[in-house]
C-alpha cells in the first residue's frame, strides 16, 4: 500500500507529554467502523451517546493493529539479520510475550513463548525471534498453529539443526466464556531435528524452566 493510503491519528489519551501517532489504511478504517457501529446497534447500545461516539473508529483501528501479521513476512526479516557464524550449541530465547487473538471468538489468548535453535553454519540476530513470534501471534490465530508456524519459519529459513518451540497461554474463551475456568494455562510444543531427541529436548525445557541467578 502506498503511503497515500494511510493515515496519521495522534492517540487522545494524555501521556504526559508523549504524543503516540500510528498510521492506518484509512479506507480500511472506514469500513471497519461502519461494521462496528452496527455491533453496537445490534447488541442493543446507543452508539450515539458520549461515551461510544469514537468506539467504532477506535476498534477499528484496535483490530488492524491486532491483526498486523498479516502485513509482515517473519522470513524477510529473519533474513534482514542472518549472519554466518561457526557455533553450533543451542541457542534459547525464553520468556517471549505473545498476545494473540482467538480465531473461533476473536477473543485474547496471552502468555510465554520459548524459542530454540541450534544452529547450522548461520545464527540469526536475536531480537528476530521474538519479531517472529509476533509476526504470527498478531493474526487469528490457535495456539497449536501459531506453534507450528514459529517452529516450520524458522527450520525453512535459517535450515538450523533443530528448532524447539513451546507455548504457555491463558485463553479468555475459556476464562469468560463456555466453562469459566479462570486459572487453567495451556501448553503446546513443536520440534524439528535435534529436538526430536529426548536428551536434547530435556536440555531445553530444562532451560526454559530455570531462573537466572
Amino acid at each position: 500500500m502506498s503511503d497515500s493510503q494511510f493515515s496519521q491519528d495522534t492517540d487522545d489519551d494524555d501521556f504526559g507529554g508523549y504524543v503516540k501517532i500510528d498510521r492506518y489504511n484509512q479506507e480500511r478504517v472506514d469500513s471497519l467502523k461502519d461494521n462496528y457501529h452496527n455491533v453496537l446497534t445490534q447488541i442493543g447500545e446507543d452508539a450515539s451517546r458520549e461515551g461510544l461516539l469514537k468506539t467504532p473508529e477506535r476498534v477499528a483501528k484496535a483490530m488492524l493493529y491486532l491483526t498486523h501479521g498479516y502485513e509482515l513476512n517473519a522470513e524477510e526479516i529473519l533474513n534482514s539479520a542472518k549472519f554466518k557464524e561457526d557455533y553450533s550449541q543451542m541457542v534459547v530465547v525464553k520468556d517471549i510475550e505473545v498476545y494473540s487473538m482467538c480465531e473461533h471468538h476473536m477473543l485474547p489468548f496471552f502468555g510465554k513463548a520459548h524459542v530454540a535453535y541450534i544452529p547450522n553454519g548461520h545464527v540469526v540476530g536475536l531480537s528476530k525471534i521474538p519479531r517472529v513470534v509476533d509476526v504470527f501471534a498478531r493474526r487469528l490465530q490457535v495456539q497449536e498453529r501459531l506453534t507450528n508456524e514459529i517452529r516450520d519459519c524458522i527450520q525453512q529459513t535459517l535450515n538450523p539443526i533443530g528448532v524447539g518451540v513451546v507455548i504457555e497461554c491463558r485463553h479468555l474463551c475459556m476464562s469468560m466464556r463456555g466453562v469459566q475456568k479462570q486459572n487453567s494455562v495451556t501448553t503446546t510444543s513443536a520440534f524439528t531435528g535435534e529436538f526430536l531427541k529426548e536428551k536434547t529436548r530435556t536440555e531445553f525445557l530444562n532451560l526454559i524452566s530455570s531462573k537466572l541467578s
